[in-house]
């Protein structure tokens, strides 16, 4: 009799390196983390596409000279920054350099503009 290969849900994502093919969880303790992780990394991803939204826009407004706007996207860009790197999202020093590389273009067009 040949041995069906039933398809299991498995609770890592296809993409990841460590995946070693399909596994089940058995403890208790074990589910519950990997649900977190799950509602974790959702909340992650969506933190991260609206920082790269937001960085987007930034960059149109001061390629385009909108100062004001510029001024304003700036703003929450920094704050959006500030807050994923607090929350793990991004390292600090990754949020830094783009805080400081925005900032920089940022006075660059304003003393362009006056």
């Amino acid at each position: 009799c040949e041995r069906q290969l039933i398809p299991r849900l498995s609770l890592r994502s296809s993409r990841d390196k460590f995946s070693k093919g399909v596994f089940v969880l058995h403890r208790q303790s074990a589910k519950k983390h990997a649900r977190a992780d799950k509602t974790k990394r959702n909340r992650n991803r969506h933190r991260k596409a609206t920082l790269r939204t937001v960085m987007k826009q930034t960059e149109t407004a001061l390629t385009e000279g909108n100062v004001d706007t510029a001024q304003e996207l700036c703003r929450t860009t920094v704050s959006l920054l500030d807050r994923a790197a607090s929350k793990g999202v991004i390292k600090k020093g990754t949020a830094n350099r783009q805080k400081s590389r925005l900032t920089r273009k940022l006075h660059a067009l304003t003393a362009e503009a006056a």
